[in-house]
């Protein structure tokens, strides 16, 4: 199982990066390419499932609850700002900002809170 949350920690990496290169890529003419969709659903699943299988103690150590929530709800609200501006037919720059600065957060979430 340890194989298996590996595998799903580097695709949740990829699907951020993706998230990230889409939102940076795209500041000077802002939109939302459809990559960035696939790349959060993708961070978004494979982290639910990381999770489950931490806390099933099938892999990894037990997550910490609380940086799994605030992770989760920054995922969920990136994934709602890339569906709907997805759907507009204009997004500014400030909005793919958010995009970027949450997708960095949620990241230094990861890596910094111990």
């Amino acid at each position: 199982m340890e194989t298996l949350y590996d595998i799903l920690l580097v695709l949740h990496l990829v699907g951020w990066a993706i998230v990230l290169g889409g939102a940076v890529t795209t500041m000077r003419t802002p939109r939302i390419p459809t990559g960035m969709l696939h790349g959060i659903l993708t961070a978004l699943v494979t982290g639910l499932a990381m999770v489950g299988l931490a806390s099933a103690g099938l892999a990894a150590d037990e997550p910490d609850n609380v940086k799994i929530g605030v992770k989760l709800l920054v995922a969920v609200v990136v994934t709602v700002l890339v569906v709907l501006g997805g759907r507009r037919e204009r997004v500014t720059s400030g909005y793919v900002g958010a995009i970027a600065g949450l997708t960095v957060v949620n990241v230094a979430i990861a890596v910094l809170w111990h």
